[in-house]
């Protein structure tokens, strides 16, 4: 089933709130298409999510919104990234995947060998990776050439050498002579895996770039230094540090991370947030988990993405989820 990221976001009128509070993705707009959530009686169980960290706040509204309709319910959520959420879901001890990627062949492969049909993808929200620096840092904009140059070890950009210094992507006065200070995340996220493939084409990261175990602390690094430079999710977004504008290549205008340009598709790193499921096709969902996800792609859920800083996927991607799973 295909959900194409350029139909995800709704321009329909609403709700229009303003989020994040530096006012970057303002004038969200949730689709008046999508349903009410309408609570069923009898709901009580206990939900476990394993997975994304990106993901983890808005987990936590989902399930706090959830927790409104059905008290009796208990849900635990671990969010250590990604790549745990695929061993969970094979193993069988989460009920949901969050994921900030898709699933890698591998994962794929060893689910489908455990369970014999494949996982189910379900795109929640739409995010944008922004590449940030300090607040006081005035750079006007970078190039993917660039980010990969100055973030890889293997530049498969293009770029004849490694921009080590910000005097090498045009800053002056005392700046220009400041090492770049690298923050990113680890292995198992897969922001740390998207930033590689769409960054980096492909490449490997440079030795020089300080991991750190979540997204907020990739932020706390950058806002920490003037020379600093990160990359994250849109919704860590602090009044300490901005997003630079990205080109996909030299010439193109930089292009700032907002709804506008990722419902026009210009903004070049702009991805699915999925939750993944264990669901037998033809098979019936548990009561529980049918409604949870009810309640992700209700008009409810959706807000609860723009309050997280996120984007809202539409009533159309929000159905084919739905029916993906056996959801009508």
């Amino acid at each position: 089933m295909s959900f194409p990221l350029s139909t995800t976001i709704s321009r329909c009128a609403v709700a229009v709130l303003a989020v994040a509070s530096l006012g970057l993705l303002a004038a969200v707009e949730v689709d008046p298409d999508l349903p009410e959530y309408t609570p069923v009686p009898g709901i009580a169980g206990n939900l476990k999510s394993v997975g994304s960290d990106s993901m983890n706040n808005m987990m936590t509204l989902w399930a706090e919104g959830f927790l409104r309709f059905y008290p009796n319910v208990q849900i635990e959520i671990e969010g250590k990234g990604s790549g745990t959420a695929p061993p969970a879901l094979i193993e069988g001890t989460a009920h949901l995947g969050p994921m900030s990627r898709a699933f890698r062949g591998r994962e794929n492969d060893n689910f489908e060998n455990r369970f014999g049909y494949p996982p189910i993808a379900l795109p929640t929200s739409v995010d944008m990776l922004a590449v940030f620096v300090n607040k006081d840092n005035p750079i006007e904009g970078l190039t993917l050439q660039q980010v990969d140059a100055i973030f890889s070890s293997t530049r498969r950009g293009g770029a004849n050498a490694a921009l080590t210094r910000w005097g090498q992507v045009g800053m002056t006065g005392s700046l220009a002579n400041q090492p770049i200070s690298l923050y990113g995340r680890n292995s198992a996220s897969g922001t740390y895996g998207f930033f590689k493939n769409v960054a980096l084409f492909g490449g490997d990261y440079s030795d020089a770039v300080k991991e750190q175990p979540g997204s907020s602390a990739v932020i706390q690094g950058v806002a920490s230094e003037l020379n600093g430079i990160g990359y994250s999710g849109i919704g860590y977004a602090t009044a300490d540090v901005r997003p630079v504008p990205l080109a996909s290549e030299a010439g193109q205008r930089f292009v700032a991370p907002t709804g506008d340009e990722v419902a026009s598709g210009e903004y070049p790193l702009a991805r699915f947030l999925y939750v993944y499921v264990n669901h037998r096709p033809g098979s019936q969902m548990d009561p529980v988990r049918r409604e949870f996800i009810r309640y992700i792609f209700s008009k409810q859920g959706q807000l609860d993405v723009v309050r997280d800083g996120y984007f809202p996927v539409g009533a159309g991607i929000a159905r084919r989820a739905l029916e993906s799973v056996g959801i009508r």
